[in-house]
């Protein structure tokens, strides 16, 4: 697999697993509750969302110019 492809999967999957954190602490904090469809629809729209976005910009970002 492409090292680009790879670190932008990864960056995904930080992404999903990231809002699947925050969303967790909002509803110990906020006593709301959603429901498993709900949490996991979200999380994978931000895991593909986090994907592509990295995968786009990555050469547009200053130090991560490709070799």
């Amino acid at each position: 697999m492409e090292p680009r492809i790879r670190t932008s999967l990864l960056w995904g999957v930080v992404g999903g697993l990231a809002f699947l954190v925050l969303l967790q602490g909002y509803e110990l904090l906020a006593d709301v509750r959603v429901t498993l469809a709900a949490k996991f629809g979200v999380a994978l729209v931000v895991l593909v969302a986090a994907t592509a976005l990295t995968y786009v910009t990555r050469d547009r970002l200053p130090g991560n110019e490709s070799p």
